[in-house]
């Protein structure tokens, strides 16, 4: 399945910065890969309209049930405010059983330097997936918590 495209609802203000989320999530079998690509559609549409969002492009591999996202926002209060609202909000929401895993993580990026590259993206995406795994080890092994 191809990627759907680097879109820009809004342009960026120049010499701002971006702040930048990538996410991978993973279902847990075959059979959720439509409805989570179903719902992610409405998701997709509403992040067209969301105020302060500057771009965005999503990247499906149904038969690996994996799912990426990256986008861009004016700031991490207009990220949240879309996370926040409907349909994203009922979305995230119902495909939760469904899943197998996510990850999340963001940074900041000149607005010049949009689109934000889809091989930089994952890379960030495998680092933070490392970390949080090292992060659960320790916790299991009683080296993440304070004493």
């Amino acid at each position: 399945m191809p990627t759907l495209p680097w879109v820009t609802p809004h342009p960026a203000r120049p010499d701002t910065q971006a702040f930048v989320m990538a996410s991978r999530f993973e279902v847990r079998s075959l059979k959720d890969v439509p409805r989570f690509f179903l719902k992610s559609l409405s998701a997709w549409g509403q992040v067209r309209k969301a105020p302060g969002a500057l771009g965005a492009s999503l990247e499906a591999r149904p038969f690996g049930k994996v799912f990426y996202t990256l986008s861009a926002w004016e700031s991490r209060e207009a990220l949240y405010a879309y996370a926040r609202t409907d349909p994203h909000k009922s979305v995230m929401n119902g495909v939760r059983r469904t899943m197998r895993d996510s990850t999340f993580t963001f940074w900041e990026v000149p607005v010049d330097r949009l689109p934000v590259d889809w091989d930089d993206a994952k890379r960030r995406i495998e680092i933070q997936a490392r970390e949080q795994a090292q992060a659960q080890a320790d916790t299991s092994n009683g080296r993440g918590t304070a004493h």
